[in-house]
């Protein structure tokens, strides 16, 4: 078969990219099949065969439910023992101590099970680790602690996996301990009941989830479990889709794969996010601004940094706090609080970018299959982010840390194509990395100072072909060709039916053919509006965040004339009226 012809024949877009047709001969034939036997249009046909839809199962991904993608709980090795143990304390009424992790996932993971406990009338403690003082994971002073005040069963979500002294200690304690995790595990297994569907003898398929997602197929078995037990005689049972808000918003914040049953939790999430029933779910998108009906942007972009600044800088228990809350007052103050420590995160954030992209600068090899930036002064709480800048920025997966004394703290960030989790656990075991640990996009990792040559050393040993393989594959997908005065709302609301997108369900994009630039506009700190115009003479705003100092941003204000634009498209509610609203991707000389 001949190779596919670049889309509009762009073999280097201005960012360097190959633009291809996301169908190829088969994807256009399964597109035409789609629009046969579902009716659908075939603007939706294209999309749904972009992401590998059957035609048989058109309708059925445009309408995901739980009941046909929620697998049986006990598929997840080690959920029938955890099942009896969390049985065993509601029935006995022993206090339970829960500990997150200080992301979104932890956080949410931390509030469904506080949530569940709360309506069993289960006696239980919330611990969330200070991101500095405790680090990541359980620690052996904090479960002292938690036995202190009387715990019995000791939970640990989205953590635990790799935690070995801390559960020898709960032990000695006489503290029962189970993890409900989803990062990548080791062959050996700390001394717990461990639930994670990315443990090496787990073949449930479920690997995909979010630790929030293990937690809600947990509580499913739970329930289950007091059902049968004759627990719910007495009173009317959990409605445990209430809970789907939280598992959407840790879905999505995690970066989890937008596709089966994670699709699912995302729509079905979204649609009880519409009718603001959660208090700190509303307090929280009013102070973030939200307008109109939540999407899984808002979820990714406004809601979930939020939580996360008060475990990057502040008090890292905000977040489960806020989830849990009832009543409006107290939720509004903590919602308040996490904007403010979000206003101070993106001044942070931006000091450390700028050391950390000087460095690449002075550094970088071209060829380098890993890019690894530090600084002394760095906020740990940050690090994570820098690291996400630095790999959109050059394209390869990147690590920052934070230095104190020799020992440094970091973040990692990957590319598509390349597990970041499992070349984190290698070094760990080569004794390259204090701890380490993660999941195929991101991973954190500890290292001491005297090490970091031989560890880069090692990323470049281990990720040199896997990194080479993704940025020869590197290219821009094109959904297909518009025109400025097709843009309109109907259009973005009928291909909004095959969202959300995000990871595992990317968003459609489209290209503007030969469109002409009349004007580009900077605002805020670094973004760019730019305005286009058809042939036709139909016009189009189009947004470029964060990329007046990049290569696509420079570009563009340079551009005089006719241009190949590519976006991706949305829709704005502000005004109580639906707007187009258009994101540049990337352009490409007409």
């Amino acid at each position: 078969m001949t190779p596919e012809r670049p889309f509009l024949g762009v073999q280097s877009s201005v960012t360097g990219k190959i633009w291809r047709d996301r169908l190829d001969e088969a994807g256009r034939a399964r597109a035409l099949a789609i629009a046969q036997l579902s009716g659908l249009s075939d603007l939706m046909s294209r999309i749904l065969a972009g992401r590998d839809v059957a035609p048989d199962d058109a309708l059925g991904f445009l309408d995901p439910t739980l009941r046909t993608l929620l697998p049986d709980p006990f598929a997840l090795t080690a959920m029938e023992a955890a099942t009896e143990r969390l049985v065993s304390a509601i029935l006995r009424r022993e206090t339970v101590a829960i500990f997150g992790d200080y992301d979104v996932d932890g956080a949410c993971s931390a509030a469904l099970l506080a949530e569940f406990l709360d309506y069993c009338g289960t006696p239980r403690l919330l611990h969330i680790p200070d991101r500095i003082t405790e680090g990541y994971g359980p620690n052996v002073e904090a479960i002292r602690g938690l036995a202190r005040q009387g715990a019995k069963l000791l939970v640990t979500v989205d953590c635990g996996t790799t935690s070995y002294e801390p559960f020898i200690e709960a032990k000695k304690l006489g503290l029962d301990a189970l993890t409900l995790d989803h990062h990548q595990a080791p062959e050996s297994l700390p001394e717990a009941v461990v639930v994670n569907p990315n443990r090496q003898d787990d073949i449930s398929g479920q690997g995909a989830l979010c630790a929030a997602g293990v937690v809600f197929l947990t509580l499913v078995a739970v329930n289950r479990a007091l059902r049968q037990s004759g627990y719910w005689r007495e009173h009317p049972e959990p409605d445990l889709l209430l809970g789907l808000d939280l598992v959407a918003l840790a879905t999505v914040a995690d970066v989890a794969p937008l596709t089966g049953l994670n699709r699912a939790f995302v729509v079905k999430g979204l649609a009880l996010m519409r009718n603001r029933a959660r208090p700190g779910l509303r307090a929280l998108a009013d102070v973030a601004g939200v307008n109109g009906p939540p999407r899984a942007w808002h979820l990714g972009f406004q809601l979930g940094p939020r939580i996360n600044a008060g475990g990057r800088i502040g008090d890292a228990a905000l977040g489960a706090k806020l989830m849990l809350e009832r009543d409006d007052l107290q939720a509004g103050l903590i919602a308040a609080e996490l904007d403010r420590l979000n206003g101070e995160r993106q001044v942070l954030e931006k000091a450390m970018v700028e050391q950390a992209m000087a460095q690449a600068e002075l550094t970088l090899d071209p060829e380098a299959a890993a890019l690894v930036a530090g600084g002394d002064d760095w906020q740990p709480g940050i690090v994570g982010l820098v690291a996400s800048r630095l790999k959109e920025a050059y394209g390869r997966p990147a690590f920052a840390l934070a230095f104190s004394g020799d020992l440094a703290t970091g973040s990692a960030r990957s590319i598509p194509g390349v597990d970041l989790g499992r070349c984190v656990r290698a070094a760990v075991e080569r004794g390259l990395l204090e701890k380490g640990g993660g999941h195929a996009m991101a991973a954190g990792v500890t290292v001491r100072r005297d090490k970091l040559p031989a560890f880069q050393a090692f990323l470049e040993e281990a990720l040199a072909a896997p990194v080479a393989q993704a940025r020869k594959g590197a290219g821009l997908s094109i959904d297909g060709l518009l025109t400025a005065g097709a843009c309109a709302p109907r259009l973005v609301e009928e291909m909004e039916k095959a969202g959300p997108f995000g990871s595992g369900n990317p968003e459609p994009v489209f290209v503007l053919p030969e469109h002409r630039i009349t004007e580009v506009i900077p605002f805020g700190a670094d973004h760019l509006r730019v305005r286009a115009q058809a042939g036709d003479g139909s016009k189009l705003e189009l947004v470029s965040f964060r990329s007046a100092q990049t290569t696509l941003g420079q570009a563009v204000a340079q551009t005089r004339g006719r241009a190949h634009l590519a976006c991706a498209l949305s829709l704005d509610h502000w005004g109580g009226r639906p707007k187009v609203s258009a994101r540049l991707v990337d352009m490409a000389p007409a």
